[in-house]
């Protein structure tokens, strides 16, 4: 199948294709470890998780490379505020990390290099940069990247190259477009670096923090390599600099297609800590979130577009988490231990729309659609008993396959059945009796309530079985 994503190089859709045999490679931009990863973090994770999983749903194998910034303005910034080591103080960020992805049901990258692990290969690139008359020392030790010396420096953010300002520096990390110029490669030890320090053939010092992806990228992935992604705040200044350190060295492309993904924001807001709007994955879980949701409301967009982060999206989750479980039960229990038949027709066009929609650009909303549809029905063929038990075993791995792309089928899905509170057998009740008089929109009503409270509940020949999520 064909692979169409929009690459913010060209400004445009094009299909994807491995510059070698059958493996794309893939570099992510990866967390600064310097406090929890937050849910506008998340977002990007998600994001290319989902394009990971994309990947390997059309038969391609895959190496990822998510890097680990471990140094930093932030990072060395928190080490000398606490006190620590640079290493001690961000460990445990760098586990807390790891402990999100697998909440979030996130796939592992192949390789996750850290920053400090990785300095001889940055200092090799600095001196290539030099001996191609692109880097230079300044007076405080640092060393900078002649942008103006760089044909071809922009061409990622589309800059103006007449506006470049020669000899001018900016030295911090992270800095706006208006404010470009050389930036800083290896910045020269003063007393803010605390003990944070390595030695170089041009002083003491530590990596700027664009050399870093720059070097991890093509030690793990070559000179050059299929695919770069991050949020969209990273394509300037950080992408545009780590193109112009490959590209500079080496004197060939760096990455054939760049894709980036939207910010996220919290009720319609920038997320912020003044707002009250800031929340980690952890702040979500202990407000009673699961994992799952909170992964369906972060994949359900699409990624170049802004994604609203509402409570009212996760509640909406909620309840349509629980009309896929219902199905997924049922055709479970018609399946039983039937070998899987022939996919009907129907569910086959489900597949079909499936795969276009998520080979085109990602298209996450609209394959949500297509497992919707399939849900109806599900839902319809086997209340007219017209679905066979190999039939319903086909479909249930018809719905593995969008699994293997979405995450949040059947994950999350294993529970302990709970006891159930007065208030939600209450409701039980009353759905047996509104069904009993074949009032069907009641009976959905309250089946979304209970979905809203955390429980699932599912017809079948038995009766009502209910449990909680």
């Amino acid at each position: 199948m064909m692979m169409n994503f929009y690459n913010s190089m060209s400004r445009s859709k094009e299909e994807m294709k491995p510059l070698e045999d059958n493996r794309i490679r893939l570099y992510t931009c990866g967390p600064t470890v310097y406090n929890f990863a937050h849910i506008g973090n998340f977002r990007a994770y998600t994001f290319e998780d989902i394009l990971r999983r994309v990947i390997k749903f059309n038969g391609y194998e895959i190496t990822q490379v998510m890097n680990l910034t471990d140094v930093d303005d932030k990072t060395i910034r928190g080490a000398i505020e606490q006190g620590v080591a640079l290493k001690e103080f961000t460990a445990p960020f760098i586990q807390a990390f790891f402990d999100d992805l697998k909440v979030l049901n996130i796939e592992p990258a192949e390789v996750y290099p850290a920053a400090t692990d990785h300095i001889p290969e940055m200092l090799d690139l600095i001196q290539k940069l030099f001996d191609k008359g692109l880097a230079y020392k300044s007076d405080d030790g640092s060393i900078y990247f002649s942008v103006a010396k760089l044909p071809g420096y922009g061409k990622l953010a589309h800059l103006d190259r007449e506006k470049l300002r020669a000899g001018a520096r900016v030295s911090q990390d992270e800095y706006e477009k208006e404010s470009y110029g050389d930036f800083a490669l290896w910045k020269g030890w003063d007393e803010n670096d605390g003990g944070v320090v390595w030695d170089s053939p041009w002083g003491k010092g530590r990596p700027g923090w664009h050399l870093e992806c720059s070097a991890m990228a093509m030690k793990y992935l070559g000179e050059s390599f299929d695919l770069h992604t991050g949020g969209i705040d990273n394509l300037f200044p950080h992408h545009e600099n780590e193109i112009a350190q490959a590209e500079g060295a080496t004197g060939k492309p760096f990455v054939n297609m760049w894709m980036h993904c939207a910010h996220l924001r919290v009720n319609g807001e920038k997320m912020s800590k003044s707002l009250g709007n800031f929340f980690t994955l952890r702040d979500l879980i202990e407000k009673g979130w699961s994992g799952r949701e909170i992964r369906y409301v972060l994949i359900n967009g699409h990624y170049r577009q802004p994604l609203n982060f509402t409570f009212d999206a996760l509640n909406a989750a909620r309840v349509s988490l629980a009309r896929i479980d219902e199905c997924i039960d049922a055709l479970t229990e018609k399946a039983g231990t039937a070998e899987q038949g022939t996919i009907p027709s129907w569910a086959q066009k489900a597949l079909q729309s499936f795969s276009d929609a998520v080979n085109d650009d990602l298209n996450i909303p609209e394959s949500f659609a297509s497992v919707f549809n399939l849900v109806r029905e599900v839902n319809s063929a086997l209340h007219n008993d017209g679905v066979s038990s190999e039939e319903a075993a086909a479909i249930l791995g018809l719905c593995n396959n969008f699994d293997a792309v979405l995450g949040v089928i059947r994950f999350g899905r294993a529970q302990q059945r709970a006891e159930i509170p007065e208030d939600i057998q209450a409701l039980v009740d009353a759905r047996a009796v509104v069904r009993s008089e074949k009032n069907w929109a009641e009976s959905d009503r309250i089946r979304d309530e209970l979905a809203s409270l955390g429980w699932s509940i599912r017809d079948s020949k038995d009766g009502q079985k209910v449990k909680k999520f």
